[in-house]
């Protein structure tokens, strides 16, 4: 079967393309997602349940469990179930841990990353999506939609795509020399996952194209240029811009870019 491809125009006039990941890479994604959760409910019933035997001394067998820890239990397994797929695609850029195993993650279909509404949005609507059971409402629409989506990605704006990433090259690149002389590491700089999550695919090109031109302008240029960026990008991360030399500037924007390159650099 030939894989599917879709172009998006960013608001930034990018074009990009993207694979789109089908109903059997979604499927198998969505089962290893199930297994894990599946494992996490059945401590928590025993957690609650041994719980209820040492805090009810009268109640000392299974069958006698009260309603109040039967539906203590209900409200958690529903806040894991659904919460896991929320907080996780959410905090690691639209992937779960089996959509990671599987090499997909959800996209805005601007081709930006992942927002926190969207996120919540697709997965409150996956209740709907499940019915009436086994995903099948979900299945359907992903499988006669031209786009593979179900009603969670229609509502919400976003799309499910194939990721691979970039192939390593053995030879170093110029930037690459230039951050292991400066003895620059990504542990320069904390940024809490909150604050990070507000640099998507916009910021990683800009920083991307930052500094792959960075050793090739001229000075002025490169002074306007690292002014510029600096002035976009740090206060998205709280960094104050006033105060600083030019080189510290570079500095801090090369440190952005090792932290954002582990997860944004691949191909899609």
């Amino acid at each position: 079967m030939t894989q599917e491809q879709i172009d998006i125009r960013t608001p930034e006039y990018v074009s990009l393309q993207f694979q789109i990941a089908g109903l059997g890479s979604r499927a198998a994604a969505l089962i290893i997602d199930q297994l894990i959760l599946m494992v996490v409910s059945m401590i928590v019933i025993l957690g609650l349940f041994f719980v209820g035997t040492e805090v009810n001394l009268a109640m000392m067998y299974f069958q006698d469990i009260s309603s109040l820890s039967f539906a203590i239990a209900i409200i958690l397994l529903f806040i894991i179930n659904w919460g896991y797929f929320f907080v996780v695609e959410y905090f690691s850029g639209g992937r779960t841990i089996g959509k990671k195993i599987l090499a997909i993650r959800v996209i805005q279909e601007n081709g930006h990353s992942l927002t926190l509404l969207s996120s919540l949005i697709r997965n409150l609507l996956r209740i709907i999506d499940s019915l009436p059971s086994s995903y099948l409402i979900g299945i359907i629409m992903i499988f006669f939609h031209p786009k593979h989506k179900r009603l969670g990605d229609l509502v919400a704006g976003t799309i499910v795509v194939h990721e691979r990433k970039a192939k390593k090259s053995n030879r170093t690149s110029k930037i690459e020399k230039e951050i292991e002389l400066r003895g620059i590491s990504q542990n320069d700089i904390i940024i809490d996952e909150w604050t990070l999550k507000t640099l998507g695919t916009k910021e990683w090109n800009l920083l991307k194209t930052y500094s792959n031109r960075l050793l090739e302008l001229p000075v002025m240029e490169r002074k306007q240029l690292t002014k510029q960026m600096a002035t976009i990008l740090f206060p998205k991360v709280g960094i104050d811009v006033a105060n600083k030399s030019n080189e510290d500037l570079e500095n801090i924007l090369l440190v952005l870019y090792l932290i954002l390159k582990d997860d944004w650099e691949f191909e899609l």
